[in-house]
């Protein structure tokens, strides 16, 4: 019997701030218990470097991550679709359980504004996906 990892699915408009934070502290957070994956809206061109600089005080480096675009695809596959931003109008509707958080765009954030969301986000995880 093989039992697969449950797949998630953070979205947000741009794909490089909440999302991104989002699917680092899920993989953070669940080691090997669930895999964590992150698209947008509209993409913006690279990850945010204040997220990226909290998520590396955790030990992970996302400044490699590309932020892209969601697809149709992409939401026939994960078992839980995360949208970092409610009111997000998807492409297609989403084969699993779709939640919806409320988190503030940290776009134009520094190191120490996004810690407080980095915070809040892993509450958040720790609440509502770790317990499953």
């Amino acid at each position: 019997m093989t039992t697969t990892k449950p797949v998630v699915l953070f979205i947000c408009q741009h794909n490089a701030g909440r999302s991104q934070l989002g699917a680092a502290l899920l993989e953070h957070l669940a080691g090997d218990r669930f895999t964590a994956t992150s698209a947008g809206l509209t993409p913006s061109g690279a990850v945010n470097p204040a997220v990226a600089a909290t998520v590396a005080e955790l030990g992970l480096d996302i400044t490699d991550r590309a932020p892209r675009a969601v697809t149709a695809a992409d939401l026939d596959q994960p078992d839980v679709v995360v949208l970092m931003k409610p009111g997000l109008t998807l492409p297609a509707t989403p084969r699993g359980e779709v939640l919806a958080w409320s988190f503030p765009n940290p776009e134009a954030w520094d190191v120490e504004a996004v810690r407080p969301l980095r915070e809040a986000v892993a509450e958040q995880i720790r609440t509502e996906l770790l317990t499953r």
